[in-house]
Formats: C-alpha cells, structure tokens, sequence
C-alpha cells in the first residue's frame, strides 16, 4: 500500500468487505464510503468511485471494460446488434464486441478471469472458437459478484440471453450464463458452485426444447435444496423474447419461476387445474358382461395380470378377449411366448368362425378360412411377434414401444412372463421378475396403454389347480410384485379332473384397484363344437355324471 493510499484510507471511513475480481478472494477488499477499495490479499487498489455506496448498499465492483487483446482479432469496437435488439451500451457493459478474427467477420465475448481475459469467438455460421488459456467462467459473473445487489441470479444458456435479460432491467440485476450449452450446463454448475450458492435462489432459465429442459432439470439437482427454479418460455429463449416485443412476459417468467422440485414430488397448491379438469378415462370391455358388472372394463394405463395353474385355460380366455377387442375396431399386439405365431393366429381365426381351427385347419372351406383372417389377423388391428421361447427384458420393452408408438396399439397381450426372464443371467428369478414388472409398470405409464399379462401360479398345498383350487394372489409364481405393479389380477380356476365341471372356468376377481370389487366375476363355458367361452347361464355341482372329458 502506497502512502498516498494510506492517507486515502485514513481520510475515509471503512464499510464492508467484499470479493476481490482480481485474485478471487472472497472478501479480502475493504470498501471505503468514497468508493473506493484496497485488497488485503492481493494488495490490488480500487480507486475512488469504484463501489456504489448509496443507500448504505454496497455493492460489487464493476471492472474496467477491457478489450481483448489475442493475436488475430482485429477492428474490435462496441455496436448495436440490431438484430438481435441489444444495444450498444449493454454490449459495452458487458464487454461484448464485433470484428474479424483472421480476416472472418464475427462477434466476441469477452470473459474476465482474474486480471486476464478469454474470448469466445463466433462466427456467422455459429462455429466458435476460444482465445487464451484457461477454463471460461459464467458468464457476466464478474459484473455480478456473489450475492451482490440481489438475493437472486438468473442464469440463461447463451450469452445473447443473458445480455438480453439484463438490459430489460438496465443492466443493474444478476444475470449469467453458462459458456458452452446445455451439453456441458451440469459440469459448468458444478465449476461455479461457490458463486451460485452465494444467492439466496438461482432461475435457470434454459432455452425452451428438449435438451435445455433435461440440462435445467438436471442442474437444479447440483443446488442446495430448495434454491432452484426454472423458468419456463413461451419462445425459444430470453432473446427471441425481446426480439419478439415481449420483454414483460419475459420478465414475468423470471419472477413467476416456479421452485424446482424432484420429479413426483408436487404442491397441494398447484392441483386445482388437475382435480377440477375433467379427464378422459378410456376403458374398453371385456366379452363377458357379468366381468364387466365388477370391474367396470379394461383401462388404458393399467396392467391386468391373468393368473392360474398349467393347463387352466389362460391363452384361450386371451384370446377370447383379443377377439372381442378386435371386432370392436381395437388394434390389438399380441406376444406368445409359448406358442407359434401360426397357432395364435388361427386361434383367433376360429372364434370368429366358432370353429376350433387350431385343432384341425381343414374343417374350414378356403372362402371360410379367407373371410376369417380379413375380419381378424388380416385386419390390420393384430399386430405379433415372430418369437419362440425366452427373449430379453430390453428386447421385449423395444417390441412393446413399437407396437404402442408406431402401429397404434392400444392392448397388449403377453403370455407369459416367467418366459421372458427364463433367459435373462442371474440366476434369481423373484429379483429379475420384479425388475422387468417395474419396467412394464413405468412403460405403461408413459405411452398409457393395457397390457394383459399371463403368470403362471405356485403349486398350492393340498388340492391342486388341476382339480379345481381356489386361487390367491399370494400363489403368484416368482415375486410379490407381480400383484404390487398390477391394477387388477384375475385368478382362473377349473376342474380338469371332474368330467362334470371341466369344462366351466371361473374368473376370481383377485385384485381390483379401480373400485375394489372382489370375488367370483364371472363362470365360463367352453362349447367344444365352437371353441368358444361364454358366460354359464348354469353350474352343475362337482361330482356330476354329465359331460365327458374335455380336453380344453
């Protein structure tokens, strides 16, 4: 320290502390009530006017403007970039100029990092190039200090955004940038920690598609609780707003920025728009009106789990319901692990001819077998998987997704799930079948579509499902998360052994999550002339002498 400065520090009287632009100290500058500052650390001297004093406010120093001085820029000045509606004096302020770079046209940002400057050059085809070394800061965040002037700082994705913002407020506000997009915003917020955390709250405002609203969410994580928000643009970002006329509604989107919060987690506040709106629920209906009565159809959105032991039934009452489905328009996808493709098909072919087909193809005329396959599989509402036996969880969720998202089905049927993990490494069946439901479960979730899955049950003690035994959710073969991730599960249970019963099937109603009805939904008969399910208008009692075998 200087005599001169000695006596400039005597003849004044001392304010606060703050951070030192010159060697980053975080509060080695002593702040004197003329405005000027000595660094205690650096011993770098602010003169007289440097730091605003009105108010009892003292806020941040604002450096000299520099021009960059690097081999190869030439006729550097400060304008007005019309197009972009930023004007000259704000380019000054933030030391932001034009000229040419090896004999190119382009435009210049100029970035402080202690007492050396960086440039980031930009072309008119928007490739870029850096000047000086050194790993470029935020943006503006040498004009802004930590926590300076403002509880606040907003932080958009270009510089142009951020000059654009800090304008509308006469460049008097917090406003940064981070440097190189949002490919690289999660490691520039982790870089700038210190300073970002120094505010009270940080606006994240992004530029409004797809990769600036995954980098947004995810650098909101880096933040202490609680001080994130995100701002959301009508636009692209903050300088096509301005450009646009629409300042104010960019102004406002800063203020109204919401506090971030982990996906799931919402505001009872921010629910009357949700519970007060009325939502489509779009339910299609089984082929059995009494399984109606009690669950109230089959949803969109929700998985039906179809549950019974070997040789119950279960592909025959899919495909039953896929059927039913695709004579009322549905487009249906349809995955058998168990089965070939052919056998599925004229499954479904014969319950539109009530003939069983799959047992014996030529007791249908070609012009039968011709009219059947254009009102069902020709149709261009069935959609299968070529496949036979285990296939991989991801391979499985691909098939699905296309099925869902490029041919427009909205039900799916998958018989069975113990065959898709029957393939997978591992070796622990209960942890791969509850890891491949929770995948189902998110899947369904987001493209909103019923899936119909086949699981297989444990062998119960006792009497068998063979002879008739009663089902529970607990019988689930593989893990309880079957039942968890279900909306509704469905147990079938038949006799095969008593000739007088078994050809009746009864849909127990294990779990239902729409309204909680429980119990018997229905019984079916199977017609073996017909090959067909229908509801029983009558049960006879076990033990009967009336029917034979039936090999259904």
């Amino acid at each position: 320290m200087t005599t001169k400065q000695q006596d400039q520090d005597q003849d004044s009287s001392w304010l606060r502390h703050v951070p030192c632009t010159e060697c980053d100290s975080s509060d080695a500058v002593a702040v004197y009530d003329d405005g000027h500052g000595f660094c205690f650390s650096c011993r770098h001297h602010y003169p007289n006017g440097t730091f605003s004093v009105e108010g009892g406010d003292v806020p941040s120093p604002r450096p000299a403007v520099q021009t960059a001085n690097h081999e190869g820029l030439e006729d550097l000045r400060y304008t007005a970039l019309s197009s972009r509606k930023i004007n000259e004096a704000t380019c000054k302020f933030w030391n932001y100029q034009v000229g040419t770079y090896k004999g190119r046209a382009c435009q210049v940002a100029n970035y402080r990092v202690g007492s050396k400057t960086l440039s980031k050059v930009r072309f008119q085809d928007k490739n870029f190039c850096i000047l000086g070394k050194g790993k470029l800061p935020l943006y503006g965040s040498w004009l802004f200090q930590r926590g300076a002037n403002s509880k606040q700082v907003i932080v958009t994705e270009g510089e142009l955004d951020a000059m654009s913002l800090s304008q509308l407020q006469d460049n008097k506000w917090p406003v940064v940038s981070i440097p190189n997009g949002a490919a690289s915003a999660v490691r520039t917020f982790k870089d700038n920690l210190e300073y970002l955390e120094s505010f009270e709250s940080v606006v994240i405002m992004f530029d409004s598609d797809k990769a600036g609203a995954e980098a947004a969410e995810k650098c909101a994580q880096v933040l202490s609780v609680g001080k994130a928000k995100i701002a959301k643009l009508p636009l692209k970002d903050a300088n096509e707003m301005l450009v646009a006329g629409r300042g104010s509604e960019l102004i406002t989107a800063m203020w109204n920025a919401p506090s971030w919060r982990p996906d799931g987690i919402i505001s009872g506040a921010d629910m009357w728009d949700a519970l007060t709106k009325e939502e489509t629920c779009v339910s299609h209906m089984y082929p059995w009106p009494q399984l109606n009565d009690m669950t109230m159809g089959l949803r969109e959105g929700e998985i039906v789990t179809m549950c019974a032991g070997s040789g119950i039934g279960k592909s025959a009452v899919c495909k039953e319901m896929a059927y039913h489905l695709m004579k009322h328009g549905e487009s249906i996808g349809y995955i058998a692990l168990e089965e070939s493709t052919k056998r599925t098909a004229l499954g479904i072919m014969g319950l539109h001819l009530n003939k069983p087909i799959y047992l014996n193809p030529q007791e249908a005329t070609e012009e039968e077998m011709k009219e059947a396959f254009n009102a069902t599989v020709g149709s261009g509402r069935y959609f299968t998987y070529d496949h036979w036996g285990s296939m991989g969880e991801e391979n499985l969720l691909s098939k699905i997704r296309y099925l869902v998202t490029a041919v427009g089905c909205k039900i799916i049927f998958l018989d069975h799930l113990s065959i898709v993990v029957s393939g997978m490494e591992g070796g622990d069946e209960r942890r791969m079948i509850d890891n491949t439901m929770t995948k189902l479960r998110s899947l369904v979730e987001e493209l909103r579509f019923a899936l119909v899955l086949v699981s297989h049950l444990k062998r119960p003690d006792g009497r068998g499902h063979e002879e008739g035994a009663r089902t529970t959710l607990a019988q689930l073969r593989g893990s309880a998360g079957i039942a968890q991730l279900s909306d509704m599960v469905f147990g079938l249970e038949r006799n095969q052994q008593d000739p007088s019963v078994s050809k009746f099937t009864t849909i127990r109603v294990l779990k239902n999550r729409w309204c909680g009805k429980n119990g018997v939904g229905t019984v079916l008969e199977f017609d073996e002339e017909t090959g067909r399910l229908e509801e029983a208008v009558e049960v006879p009692e076990e033990g009967g002498d009336n029917a034979e075998t039936s090999d259904f």
